[in-house]
């Protein structure tokens, strides 16, 4: 520390001393400048200094005071003097100094606070502290030391929807020292830093903080990352493998689950936080969302250790370890197993299912291409001529009879741009109901003279659009451009000026399926209740379920009916409950791509296929909804 730095804490701790806590006696400054030099030594790591101030032997002070900062691994001490007394009488030659202590234990531990006091005695006209052991703790005593006790906890799993496990085990090897039994621990350290990259300091520190007869988890490895150290671990005098099974491999749907890493010294410098040897950090998905859940926090005492047996003496302080939890989710296997299969062996695509009564996510599939999470949950894609649906509330109040016939030419202007029906028209001219039905692109934008733009963006928002969803993950809910003029709500109903994700489909199919006609905001986290306060993605309040019209709702359900029964989506046909759906037709740069929109019984889902199939969507849903029946 820097004469100026020293110079300011003394400073602070002279003022908190001149408040009226020196008796008449002591108005001079003598014994309050040995306390205030002991403990600006000791703060400042100027043991000497200190040592000087004492009536000990300085060789033994000083090493004391180097020790306590060693045993604690503390990275700081802050000193506060609280109170200076003459002693009375025939005891006039001594004096006693309160003083409040914080001691940063570093790493994953706490701030320890406690209450010292310093003993003074007047030796050869100079006022000193009188030294021993209960100078540095009032309950260390000759003949002990301190030492920090950890005791870290494992790792919870994150749990599908009936409580079972999300992940396989999967076997860490932990590297061990027992601290008495060491003849280096400098050598042990130095050999070991070498081998993993950690610091040799810190390997070293959390040595001499140790209970001697406990065994110190020093670092941790993957399978793989052990396989090629063994040698050279095992090459090092003192260390000891200890196998740790832990859930971390994860199981469906990967990305969403997430993966796990044990703490390595790059890990350790990315993250720039304190982890210890042993810690598992979650590094994607709900692992990461859910760190602080799943790992908890350690337990932590600080205790003083007889020197020559090692044995317990007392423990000064205890900070309970904050329990971990597993995290339960909405996920089932039956239905993540079902949408997994109806993706093998298929062009690029990903596929999102919910419970349709309650918004709860069932499942989220994606090929190797596409991202669960990024993509399908929080992908940005136009919804092609799906996002039709969203009009029907306004065509109803438009009194629109959906028997009526509509034509469905190759090609349509409405109100300046034009619209292109993606392969061949309908051979006649079909209905409202059969341009749902089919997804004639032409056929619907020209629907925009019968619907306000206004009316547009109302009922899309009542289906959740650009609403903020409290999910742990990152999401998206949908945007759309302020509609003006036929042209702008034509390109809406189109899904060309909209932007969505396939959860936000789903969510939509999910709210025409439920038996009440309601739109249930997406849930994939049932416990904890409360976000993880580590999370990156903030919690926000949820927004409320949505009621929608009964008239509008029977109208969607006959439309989405008729598109499985007579439309586009015939492919999507299933045994069991009547399979409803639509198709659609968009893009993505120069990826063309196609929709299903739909559910069966209380399962909805939104298909998104790579493909120039318009049917490609509605043909893996069949798959889905096949696979679940056969699951079940």
């Amino acid at each position: 520390m820097t004469g100026k730095a020293r110079r300011a804490v003394a400073a602070a701790l002279t003022l908190v001393a001149t408040a009226p806590l020196l008796s008449a006696c002591l108005e001079e400054p003598s014994a309050h400048e040995a306390v205030r030099d002991f403990l600006v030594g000791w703060q400042t790591g100027d043991y000497a200094a200190a040592a000087r101030r004492t009536d000990g032997d300085e060789k033994v002070v000083r090493r004391a005071l180097e020790d306590a900062k060693v045993q604690l691994d503390a990275a700081s001490f802050r000193f506060r003097l609280t109170g200076l007394r003459a002693g009375q009488g025939d005891r006039d030659e001594q004096a006693e100094a309160d003083f409040a202590a914080e001691v940063d234990l570093g790493e994953n531990n706490p701030l320890w606070e406690y209450d010292g006091k310093l003993p003074l005695r007047l030796v050869n006209g100079q006022w000193k502290v009188h030294w021993s052991p209960s100078v540095l703790h009032p309950e260390l005593h000759e003949g002990q030391r301190f030492a920090v006790d950890i005791k870290p906890q494992g790792r919870n799993p994150i749990q599908d929807r009936t409580g079972d496990p999300l992940q396989q085990e999967t076997t860490l090897y932990v590297a061990n020292v027992t601290p008495a039994e060491l003849k280096n621990p400098s050598e042990v350290c130095e050999r070991l830093a070498k081998v993993t990259g950690f610091p040799q300091d810190r390997l070293l520190s959390r040595i001499r903080s140790a209970r001697p007869d406990a065994a110190v988890p020093l670092a941790t490895f993957g399978g793989r990352r052990y396989a090629q150290l063994e040698s050279q671990l095992k090459a090092i005098p003192g260390i000891t493998i200890a196998k740790d099974p832990q859930p971390l491999a994860p199981d469906s749907p990967k990305q969403i689950v997430g993966i796990v890493s044990a703490v390595t010294a790059d890990l350790q410098q990315q993250l720039g936080g304190p982890q210890r040897a042993g810690d598992t950090v979650g590094r994607t998905g709900l692992q990461k969302a859910y760190q602080e859940y799943l790992t908890g926090s350690t337990e932590t005492s600080v205790i003083t250790l007889d020197v020559k047996t090692t044995k317990k003496v007392a423990e000064l302080h205890k900070w309970e370890g904050r329990p971990t939890s597993p995290v339960r989710t909405t996920l089932d296997r039956g239905v993540q197993k079902a949408a997994d299969d109806a993706l093998l062996g298929v062009t690029p695509g990903m596929l999102v299912a919910v419970q349709a009564s309650t918004g709860e996510v069932r499942a989220v599939g994606a090929t190797k291409e596409y991202h669960q999470e990024k993509d399908a949950l929080a992908g940005r894609f136009h919804p092609g001529s799906a996002f039709s649906l969203m009009a029907v509330e306004g065509l109803i109040k438009a009194g629109t009879n959906f028997k009526q016939k509509l034509a469905c030419p190759a090609e349509r202007s409405v109100g300046g741009a034009r619209f292109r029906q993606s392969g061949p028209p309908a051979p006649s001219t079909p209905t409202v109901q059969g341009a749902f039905a089919t997804g004639c692109v032409t056929a619907l934008a020209s629907l925009a003279r019968k619907v306000d733009g206004a009316e547009l963006e109302a009922g899309a928002a009542k289906f959740g659009l650009g609403t903020r969803w409290n999910l742990p993950l990152s999401t998206f809910s949908g945007s759309m451009r302020p509609l003006k003029g036929d042209a702008a709500t034509a390109r809406a109903i189109a899904g060309q000026n909209v932007l969505v994700s396939p959860l936000t489909m789903a969510l939509m199919a999910g709210a025409v399926a439920s038996p009440t006609g309601t739109w249930h905001p997406p849930v994939l986290v049932t416990d904890p209740k409360e976000p993880d306060p580590s999370a990156e993605t903030k919690p926000v309040t949820p927004p409320a379920q949505i009621k929608l019209d009964d008239r509008t709702v029977a109208t969607l359900r006959t439309l989405m009916r008729a598109g499985v029964t007579s439309g586009s989506a015939t492919a999507a046909a299933a045994p069991g409950d009547p399979v409803y759906g639509v198709t659609a037709t968009a893009a993505r740069g120069r990826k063309p791509l196609a929709w299903f929109v739909g559910w069966q019984g209380d399962t909805a889902v939104a298909v998104l296929m790579e493909s120039t199939d318009p049917a490609a969507g509605a043909t893996v849903a069949g798959r889905f909804f096949r696979g679940l029946r056969a699951g079940l």
